[in-house]
């Protein structure tokens, strides 16, 4: 049996993907639409390259599949819309499955989360907790999951309770969109670490919460898109509305790039990212409550928020795709859970081989004759890592999810904070902005605070120690967190030998990685994004599968 779980429109209008599963409940291939179409979100555009790379992944066709399960509930939402399922699958999927249909599985929204994050884990047994934007009828969830039985809902809180709603106006009022929340996280750090008084917007009780925001409409239950739109418009607006009061002012006296400069949009960054924090630790705490399992998982979009997830105590799990593109995942599995867990966290490298089949859009990119290609060295690499240049990974499969996992991503030593300033302006991005580091196991323990589980997706902020803002100032933000990712075995392979290089030659053995992609783009997929990245971006080397290259034209020089 083969079960293809989607994150489709016109429910799934952002973050659209594609996920395999086969008989055992064994994920096959994964993939973000993003990642194949180029388009940044994937914004209204069904998951048909996605979907069409888990089939040639898996060596069937879309005749083979026999079910497609939807991580959310259309009918409920846009009733009547479709005559028939055959005219859905068209409209949300779009692959041509010949004479026989698969059956339409519609799985709630909550529940898919739930269902991507517990059957990605190692647990056995634990309480889950979803928060996100909205489903179709909630914006929080717990549940409780055991192998074998049942997935059981324990409570929910309607829309207007959304920690969504509220990190979105956050998000807006500062000028972004609410698909950038990372930077308002980013931004939230500078009032913690200047020890900025906030107002508190959110009242804890025993086993509840209430946000101090309103008068808000009434939740109508069982709501259609059209009515969920009207509630979030409004929701945000009164969010926005209590954020313009707080600052004294409807918007950031600043441009976007010296935002850490206004205290204004510092605070209101770190009012909401206090709501969030006080309210998921509540939460979490419930969540244990009810469910009895002091292990516990966290989905939804919320879940990206690494600086809440690093506060809250363990055993704590979050999926390497806890946002919207992983109903995909979860959707399969609600259909058809894994039958043989091994008690191993789910690998995230699940995507795109990059010496696999995978066509560049470009085809002309793959011609390398303007740079220098010499075969993969080590201690080439370490070298010149070590003397101040900045590099690029792309190597086997691609890794699920927002963060870049050392096989699509951008290198460089952080024995500097100016590398920092560096990298960012090699991204254009802000320079407030932090980055990541990546290092072994034992030696992340001797860096920063250990995360059991987060770390291996870069999900958790954690504090670093005195010998990592002395060795790793470069991935040190201002609040003296790191997202850190630590890096197992060969999961990456040429970014854990040079891991292992620096350690042998007595160098600190940790790396600043964040994602391989230009400003405005998903992160590189294929050999050829890979290579028409490397020529757009003020990188020095690109270590391309087994290959080295460098340019023919130097670039910057080293520090």
């Amino acid at each position: 049996m083969w079960i293809l779980g989607v994150n489709a429109p016109p429910t799934g209008w952002h973050d659209t993907a594609a996920c395999l599963v086969d008989t055992s409940g064994e994920v096959v291939a994964f993939s973000e639409e993003e990642r194949c179409n180029r388009v940044r979100h994937s914004l209204y555009r069904k998951p048909l390259n996605a979907a069409q790379f888990c089939v040639e992944q898996a060596g069937i066709t879309a005749a083979d599949i026999d079910v497609v399960a939807v991580g959310w509930d259309t009918e409920q939402l846009y009733p009547s819309r479709f005559a028939d399922d055959a005219e859905f699958l068209a409209y949300a999927v779009g692959l041509d499955f010949g004479g026989r249909l698969p059956e339409v599985v519609r799985v709630p929204h909550h529940a898919a989360h739930a269902a991507s994050a517990f059957y990605a884990s190692p647990f056995t047994r634990a309480g889950v907790l979803v928060i996100d934007g909205h489903g179709e009828n909630e914006s929080t969830t717990i549940w409780t999951f055991e192998d074998g039985a049942e997935p059981r809902r324990e409570r929910g809180w309607p829309r207007t309770s959304s920690l969504g709603y509220a990190y979105d106006a956050a998000s807006t009022w500062l000028g972004f969109s609410f698909l950038n929340a990372g930077k308002t996280m980013g931004l939230a750090a500078y009032g913690r670490a200047r020890g900025t008084a906030v107002e508190p917007l959110v009242d804890l009780a025993a086993d509840d919460f209430r946000l101090a925001v309103g008068p808000l409409p009434e939740n109508t239950g069982r709501a259609t898109a059209k009515d969920i739109k009207e509630q979030y418009d409004t929701t945000v607006a009164a969010w926005r509305e209590r954020y313009t009061k707080i600052a004294g002012a409807d918007a950031p006296a600043v441009p976007e790039g010296r935002l850490a400069e206004d205290p204004h949009a510092v605070l209101v960054a770190y009012t909401a990212q206090r709501i969030v924090e006080q309210t998921v630790t509540a939460l979490a705490a419930a969540t244990r409550e009810l469910s009895g399992a002091d292990e516990l998982c966290l989905a939804g979009g919320v879940a990206l928020n690494c600086s809440t997830n690093g506060t809250l105590p363990g055993p704590l799990y979050v999926p390497p795709v806890p946002h919207d593109a992983g109903v995909a995942l979860g959707a399969a599995w609600i259909v058809n859970p894994p039958k043989h867990r091994t008690g191993r966290p789910l690998s995230p490298y699940l995507g795109t081989d990059i010496d696999g089949r995978a066509r560049s859009r470009t085809p002309s990119s793959l011609d390398t004759s303007d740079l220098l290609r010499s075969d993969l060295d080590v201690d080439t690499v370490t070298a010149l890592l070590l003397d101040g240049r900045v590099g690029a990974v792309a190597q086997g499969r691609a890794e699920v999810g927002p963060r870049a996992l050392c096989r699509r991503s951008i290198i460089a030593v952080p024995s500097t904070v100016e590398v920092n300033t560096r990298v960012n302006v090699i991204k254009d991005r802000e320079q407030w902005r932090p980055f990541a580091g990546v290092t072994r196991p034992e030696y992340g323990a001797r860096l920063w605070e250990p995360q059991e589980h987060l770390s291996r997706y870069m999900l958790g902020a954690a504090r670093a120690t005195e010998l990592g803002r002395r060795v790793a100032p470069g991935v040190v933000h201002v609040d003296g967190t790191t997202r850190p990712q630590v890096l197992l075995a060969d999961e990456a392979p040429a970014v854990g030998a040079v891991l292992d290089a620096l350690e042998r030659q007595g160098e600190p053995p940790v790396l600043l990685n964040t994602s391989f992609n230009g400003k405005g783009e998903p992160i590189v997929n294929t050999r050829g994004d890979a290579l028409a990245a490397f020529r757009a971006m003020d990188l020095d080397f690109l270590v391309l599968g087994d290959a080295l290259f460098r340019k023919k034209t130097a670039g910057r020089t080293a520090r």
